[in-house]
Parts: C-alpha cells; sequence; structure tokens
C-alpha cells in the first residue's frame, strides 16, 4: 500500500499513533526535503530509506514510486509539514496513481489552515482554502477578482515576506473587511492577530502565517424593501405580465410563488 501521511505542522508531538505505526512499518519513505524530515525520523527512532518527492521531480518520484509498489514494497508520502498535497508537493503522484489504477490511502493529522481558521474565531461553517497566491501582484488580483463576492470564509497560505502584498492586494479587490493572521501554530509563540484589511498587519513578520479573510456580506436586493404587491407592480411596470412578474418577485425574495400570488389577485 502507498499511504499519504500527514506530520507535524510545529509541534512534533502532533503525529497521530497511526502516522508512526505507518512510518515504522513500511520500506520506503519519500518526503519534501530529506534533511528536514529526518529531524522527526530521528525523534521517533525511525529508521528508513529516504527519498526526495518536490516540485521539481514529482513526476519523476511518482514513477519510482509506483516501481517500488509493483516490486511490493510499502511506502510512505510525506511533506515537511502538515498534509500532503495540500499546498505542498503530492498531487501528481496522487494523478499518477489514480490514473494507473494504484490503490493510496490518506493517514489523517495535522492542517495548518484548518487550526488557523479556528484560532480566527471568524465564521467556519462555509470556507474556501486558496494557499499560496501567485507572485505578480496582476494574476494576484485577477485570482482574487473572481472570489471577491463569495459568502464564504477564504484561507490563505503565506510566506512572511509576503504578507504585506497579500493584504494589500486583498484589500484592493475586496475592499474593507476583518481578518486574522495566524502564525506559529502549534508552537511556542502561536499567535492569531485580528485586523481589518485597511489597517493593515503591525509588527514584525517571522513565521509561516496563515491569512483568514470573512467573506463577501450579503448584498440585499432593494426591491425587497418594497411591499409586496410594489413588488410585483415594479416588474409589470417593466412590461412582464402579471404571472412572470410573480414568478420574478418570488425569485428576489426568496419564497414561493404561491405566497405571492395573494399581493396579485387584485391587480
Amino acid at each position: 500500500m502507498i499511504y499519504f501521511v500527514a506530520t507535524p505542522i510545529g509541534n512534533l508531538k502532533d503525529i497521530s499513533l497511526r502516522a508512526l505505526e505507518v512510518l515504522k512499518a513500511v520500506d520506503l519513505i519519500f518526503c519534501e526535503d530529506t534533511r528536514h524530515s529526518i529531524k522527526l525520523l530521528n525523534a521517533y527512532e525511525i529508521k528508513k530509506p529516504l527519498f526526495s518527492c518536490h516540485k521539481f521531480n514529482e513526476r519523476e518520484a511518482a514513477e519510482k514510486i509506483i516501481s517500488a509498489h509493483e516490486e511490493g514494497k510499502e511506502i510512505a508520502v510525506i511533506s515537511d509539514a502538515g498534509m500532503p498535497v495540500i499546498s505542498d508537493p503530492g498531487n501528481t503522484v496522487c494523478v499518477q496513481l489514480k490514473e494507473r489504477g494504484v490503490p493510496y490511502t490518506v493517514i489523517p493529522g495535522a492542517n495548518a489552515f484548518l487550526s488557523a481558521l479556528i484560532l480566527s474565531a471568524l465564521p467556519s461553517e462555509k470556507f474556501a482554502f486558496l494557499g499560496f497566491l501567485p507572485d505578480k501582484s496582476g494574476e494576484r488580483e485577477r485570482l482574487l477578482e473572481r472570489y471577491k463576492n463569495l459568502d464564504l470564509t477564504l484561507c490563505f497560505h503565506c510566506a512572511p515576506q509576503d504578507v504585506d502584498r497579500y493584504i494589500s492586494s486583498i484589500y484592493s479587490v475586496f475592499g474593507e473587511r476583518r481578518a486574522c493572521a495566524v502564525r506559529e501554530i502549534t508552537k511556542l509563540h502561536e499567535e492569531a492577530v485580528s485586523f481589518n484589511l485597511s489597517q493593515g498587519l503591525t509588527g514584525e513578520k517571522r513565521g509561516e502565517f496563515v491569512l483568514i479573510v470573512e467573506g463577501a456580506k450579503e448584498v440585499k436586493n432593494p426591491l425587497c424593501e418594497l411591499t409586496e404587491k410594489e413588488h410585483i407592480l415594479h416588474y409589470i411596470s417593466q412590461g412582464l405580465d402579471k404571472k412572470e412578474a410573480v414568478k420574478r418577485a418570488a425569485k428576489d425574495r426568496g419564497v414561493s410563488k404561491s405566497e405571492l400570488y395573494k399581493f396579485s389577485i387584485d391587480i
């Protein structure tokens, strides 16, 4: 079997018993950076052959993983921190495995943006994870334009040197909104700083960040401020017949046509 294994995002104790069992049992481990992963493995006295699987060699790594699987070997795929594939290498490997009919599974665990969402206290019923934004400001703002009207809390990964640029771009496209910058998750200096986009984030930018930004406010249709009868008459004045006017007004108000019909009887 091939296992995609979540690893700690900061505190080395944030690894599951099952993840440790798998890492101890497999024959090979593919990791984003062997120099980084060896620290985790040494902490738990795990000694396994390590092979790199990063964004520059992922296709070749996928072939090696498939070959090892065909030889009957058990394989684990990990990234430097958190869930592999999520803003980390691994998706190309998943695609290759799926296309070739090679089975694989996931050993779940620590995840930075979900932890940050909780620490932000912003709405969590609906959210979207957008990962890292493009480096170029024009591309970044064009991408943000696609999401500015979503009434979902938005989550972004961000390197410390990009925090101010990200916030500036988000504000220029979204306008004023509440936000929270979360860093050093699970570590000694973990913090979640709430702010308004117009203010920007003050203080030194150190450590990997997750930016959480509230979603767009629902824009209420001004026609819904009219009475039910006035609403129907508005559409009739635009040339619609009564039946279609009732249908349109009902859609605006989010109610059934039958609920509005009684207001049209004497029109």
